[in-house]
């Protein structure tokens, strides 16, 4: 006996729109001053609850309205919701540019390069250095760790030698090793015993 035509259509019901949400509330965006226009772009756009909880915290970090609607629709083209926005906020306050932060989003990797690309901002690399270091590791070559890096500026290296270490394929171990040797040198240079002459007896 064939099942009826309405059970099997209530079999399918979880399956159909199981991503949509028509009852997501909007009234948060309105209160937090996003203009009717991009509302109507994120609800063309389905967003869930959360995903308006994300771009309340893109306001809070003083992202514009076209760029909180950009990372949704590009995390959606990537094929998952968006749930980046402290990373977004890390990246602005570390002087990234919204552009920037796009072209991050549309590879993927918001979340995976916000910790080295805010660490460089705070060891305090050129901008111009900060960019070459960052392209390699959007487009997947080795390069060292933000944290290596920081180590051997700190002993001393400008930053055309530690881009040429890099260039030459350094890796971290090696980094560690160079930054630990300069630093017993540097350290074993302030350890010399100076002797301290005082008066002779009369």
């Amino acid at each position: 006996m064939k099942p009826r035509s309405w059970l099997v259509g209530l079999a399918m019901l979880p399956l159909i729109g199981c991503h949509s949400h028509p009852l997501a509330d909007y009234r948060p965006l309105v209160q937090a001053g996003v203009f009717s226009g991009s509302i109507e772009r994120l609800k063309k756009l389905n967003v869930s609850d959360n995903e308006i909880a994300q771009v309340l915290k893109l306001k809070e970090a003083h992202i514009s309205d076209d760029t909180c609607v950009e990372l949704i629709s590009t995390a959606h083209t990537n094929g998952h919701a968006f749930n980046s926005a402290y990373s977004v906020g890390n990246l602005a306050g570390a002087r990234y540019t919204e552009p920037e932060i796009l072209n991050f989003a549309k590879l993927d990797k918001i979340d995976s390069i916000t910790g080295d690309a805010v660490m460089l901002r705070l060891v305090g690399l050129s901008d111009p250095t900060v960019d070459l270091i960052l392209q390699r590791e959007l487009q997947d070559q080795p390069s060292l760790s933000s944290g290596e890096i920081g180590r051997l500026k700190n002993t001393g290296l400008t930053e055309s030698q530690i881009l040429d270490r890099i260039n030459q394929g350094m890796t971290d171990d090696a980094a560690e090793k160079e930054a630990s040797s300069r630093e017993a040198v540097r350290n074993h240079s302030h350890t010399d015993f100076v002797r301290v002459q005082g008066r002779k007896p009369r």
